[in-house]
């Protein structure tokens, strides 16, 4: 560790890691800065597997707590009263220079540590915690809890020294609703790694998944849930057997026994192959398996990193059309209207039948995450944020 090096304790309330979009930005992060040099432990759940290269500390065991899914629980309360226990040894220790905290749990355990032990507190902002619990169905709007974790959430915002946001549309977010001061809040958007995340051989894919090699295959990677997108997808599915029925899809996420049942009742199973959750290092190989991907994701102020995933393997993309997904895609992405299952279907058949537009537009999406979204200029982005928090 050089001499101007810094030691970063990340606060994950979450069951790191578990092949997700918000683990997949905090392993890439603590992986980026740890090759610039800095020194970063996570202090995370006792769920979730290590990854290599990472310093992870974990809380104790809890037997009757495993689920791996995003969305808020009613265990959380415990889990982060063991995460702070667990971070209070940790900082002792390991005495860092700063706390970058990930989701408003870890903002809210950072906000203690910030005041007991006088170190900056960087808050890792990945969308609204009362949209979040909106959107998985945790409370009604308008609630009574609606209310109170509406008070949180701006209670928690207001305790960082700096917000990092994943897109342009969580920073305006935090300005417009929650009245953050602009000078607080800066805009690190996800990217990728391109030299893991790259273009494999869509045989070997295909032969792994069996899938067979002259078939039209679209895919997606990501969560299961509604608000992903992933009810609405499987109505498009529907149209597209209509209109194309020898087109595949290849849907690869957790959980996903819901949404395999849904497919066997309305009669589109034979359409769609599952693998269930993918492991990362596993992740490009299937995903060159296919000629195009597909993210249908409903809500507006969340990012949406699947995508840096499908640019650097190659893989045109259809989206729906919303500021988040243009700052990621700029013009290479494919637009649909939000929401609109019939023109994201439509869209889906045209193109997969256009290749004279396919091949160009995968070389372009793959030159746009090397020279736009790769994390070696992330990390540089954020470590200088961390110099002006810790001078």
């Amino acid at each position: 560790m050089t001499e101007d090096a810094l030691r970063v304790l990340m606060i994950a309330p979450t069951p790191y890691f578990a092949d997700r979009g918000c683990h997949v930005r905090i392993y890439e992060e603590a992986r980026a800065l740890t090759k610039l040099g800095h020194e970063v432990s996570i202090v995370t759940y006792h769920l979730g597997r290590d990854m290599p290269g990472v310093r992870v500390v974990r809380t104790p065991r809890i037997p009757w707590y495993g689920k791996l899914e995003a969305g808020p629980s009613w265990h959380k309360p415990y889990l982060d009263m063991l995460l702070l226990w667990k971070a209070l040894s940790e900082i002792r220790s390991f005495r860092p220079h700063l706390i970058h905290a990930h989701l408003h749990e870890g903002a809210l355990i950072g906000s203690v540590l910030k005041r007991l032990f006088r170190i900056p507190l960087l808050f890792d902002y990945q969308g609204s915690l009362s949209g979040e619990s909106l959107n998985h169905g945790f409370f009604k709007d308008r609630s009574l809890l609606m209310k109170l974790f509406k008070g949180l959430e701006g209670f928690i915002d207001r305790r960082a020294d700096l917000i990092i946001t994943s897109s342009d549309g969580g920073r305006q977010e935090l300005l417009q609703d929650w009245d953050i001061a602009p000078r607080k809040v800066t805009n690190i958007i996800d990217g990728v790694d391109t030299e893991i995340f790259c273009p494999c051989s869509r045989s070997e894919a295909r032969r792994e998944l069996g899938i067979p090699d002259h078939v039209k295959l679209v895919v997606y990677l990501g969560l299961f849930s509604r608000y992903q997108g992933v009810d609405l997808l499987l109505d498009v599915i529907a149209l597209v057997k209509t209109a194309a029925p020898d087109v595949r899809f290849l849907l690869m996420g957790f959980p996903d026994e819901e949404y395999q049942r849904k497919a066997s009742e309305m009669g589109i199973a034979d359409m769609i192959t599952f693998t269930g959750r993918v492991p990362y290092d596993r992740a490009p190989l299937y995903l060159s398996a296919g000629d195009l991907a597909v993210s249908p994701k409903l809500a507006l102020t969340e990012a949406n990193g699947k995508l840096f995933n499908y640019m650097a393997c190659g893989l045109p993309t259809v989206v729906f059309d919303n500021p988040i997904n243009r700052e990621i895609l700029g013009d290479e992405g494919i637009y649909v209207e939000h929401g609109n299952t019939e023109l994201l279907a439509d869209t889906i058949i045209a193109t997969l039948n256009d290749s004279e537009r396919m091949i160009p537009l995968s070389q372009r999406v793959r030159e746009r995450a090397i020279n736009m979204h790769s994390w070696s200029a992330r990390s540089r982005q954020l470590e200088s944020v961390y110099r002006s928090l810790s001078v």
